[in-house]
């Protein structure tokens, strides 16, 4: 079985919202770089997704934790205004319609919404350039 990291508990997570973390996945060759991603919620499910747009790789919050559009229906990229569902992550309007974000595994064990089949390096405190300084604390933590 893969090792479980836990990101936020499912109650951190609003029906119909997504929320944004920074991690830091091991590449490879061993060596360690911000893996920004999201996860959104629609009713019990939950859905794991890169932040970065498929059109040019940019993170889709320009502020962090604002990926919603003006009516919360759908995530959007704050670069250039593509829009994709909550839960398939596919772009309907915008340069990169037809694509997809792409997708990160969650498990919900216990009440937390988990990361699988990932190499995380666990290191705390991280230093990572957020593009604004209200971004929340993630603690990572293995089960």
């Amino acid at each position: 079985m893969n090792t479980l990291f836990a990101i936020c508990a499912t109650y951190e997570v609003d029906d119909g919202s997504a929320r944004g973390f920074v991690l830091q996945r091991r590449d490879p060759d061993g060596s360690a770089k911000p893996w920004p991603i999201l996860v959104t919620r629609k009713g019990n499910n939950f859905y794991g997704f890169e932040n970065a747009c498929p059109h040019q790789g940019a993170r889709l919050d320009k502020r962090p934790g604002e990926f919603m559009d003006e009516e919360g229906n759908f995530l959007v990229c704050s670069q250039h205004g593509a829009q994709f569902d909550l839960d398939t992550g596919r772009c309907f309007i915008g340069p990169c319609q037809g694509k997809a974000l792409q997708p990160v595994q969650l498990v919900i064990d216990d009440g937390d919404v988990c990361l699988s089949g990932v190499d995380l390096d666990e290191e705390d405190g991280l230093d990572i350039d957020d593009p604004e300084d209200d971004v929340p604390e993630v603690q990572i933590t293995s089960d």
